[in-house]
C-alpha cells in the first residue's frame, strides 16, 4: 500500500468509529424511547378505564388467536353483594383497608418462606387486576416487582368500587370464561345479582386456580372452603363498607 493511500484509509478510521457510535447511540436511544413508553402505557390506559369496561392481556391472547371469549360486563350495583362480598373475603380480606397493596400480609409470607422462598402469594385485588390488565406474559419473578406500584397507581385512580368492579368482570372463571356475569351464567343458569351465599362462595374458591377448579361442581374439599367463606362474607359486616 502506498502511502498516500495509506493516509486515506488511516483517515476513514475515525469516520467509522464515529459513524458506529452514533448508531449505537441511536439504538440506545430508542429502547430508552420504547421502555419509556412501555411504562407509560399502563399509567395511561389506567386512566382510560377508570371510565371505559377494560380487556384484559388474556383476553386478548385468546381475541388474537381466534379462541372464544364469554364476557358480559356488568355494573358493580347489578353484582350480588354476597358474590362481592364472598370474592373480597376469599381473595383480599383487607380490600378496604389498605392502599391496593397489603404490605404486612407480604411481610408475612416472605417471614414464613424461610430459606426456600415463599410457599404462598400475598397478592391483593388491586395486585391481580393489574396482572391481569398489564402484566400477564411476565415471569412471577419479574411482575411481581412490578405489581406493586401498579396496584399503588390503580388504588389511587380509582374508587375501590371501580376497582372491583374491574377485578370482577376481568377474573378468568374457566376456560374462554370471564367475569362474575359469564360465570354465574355459564355455572348457574342465572345472572350475577341473583347469586345466592353458596353460589358466590364456590365461584370464590374456584378464582385461584378456576380451570382445575369447578364452581358448578365443587370437589369435597372446595365445598368444605366454600362454607368457611360464606360464614365470612355473612359475618363481614364492617370490614367490607366501601363496596356496599
Amino acid at each position: 500500500m502506498g502511502a498516500a493511500a495509506k493516509g486515506m484509509a488511516d483517515a476513514t478510521m475515525p469516520a467509522r468509529r464515529i459513524a458506529s457510535s452514533a448508531r449505537a447511540r441511536r439504538l440506545w436511544r430508542h429502547i430508552a424511547y420504547g421502555i419509556i413508553g412501555l411504562c407509560a402505557l399502563p399509567v395511561l390506559l389506567t386512566l382510560v378505564y377508570a371510565v371505559v369496561p377494560p380487556v384484559s392481556i388474556p383476553m386478548l391472547e385468546r381475541y388474537v388467536t381466534g379462541q372464544p371469549v364469554d364476557r358480559r360486563w356488568t355494573r358493580l350495583a347489578d353484582i350480588a353483594p354476597i358474590a362481592r362480598f364472598s370474592v373480597m373475603a376469599s381473595e383480599d380480606g383487607g380490600f378496604c383497608r389498605h392502599w391496593g397493596v397489603d404490605f404486612g400480609a407480604i411481610s408475612l409470607v416472605l417471614r414464613q418462606g424461610g430459606g426456600n422462598g415463599p410457599s404462598r402469594g400475598a397478592s391483593t385485588i388491586a395486585m391481580q387486576t393489574a396482572k391481569n390488565l398489564y402484566l400477564w406474559p411476565l415471569p412471577t419473578y419479574v411482575r411481581k416487582p412490578l405489581e406493586i406500584p401498579m396496584a399503588l397507581w390503580l388504588n389511587l385512580i380509582w374508587s375501590k368500587r371501580r376497582t372491583l368492579e374491574v377485578y370482577l368482570n376481568i377474573a378468568e372463571w374457566g376456560e374462554g370464561i370471564y367475569g362474575i356475569e359469564a360465570a354465574s351464567q355459564h355455572y348457574f343458569k342465572k345472572p350475577a345479582a341473583r347469586l345466592n351465599a353458596r353460589e358466590a362462595a364456590q365461584l370464590a374458591v374456584s378464582l385461584p386456580n378456576p380451570i382445575r377448579r369447578d364452581a358448578g361442581s365443587p370437589t369435597r374439599r372446595l365445598r368444605n372452603l366454600a362454607g368457611l367463606i360464606t360464614n365470612r362474607a355473612r359475618n363481614s359486616s364492617g370490614y367490607f363498607d366501601c363496596v356496599k
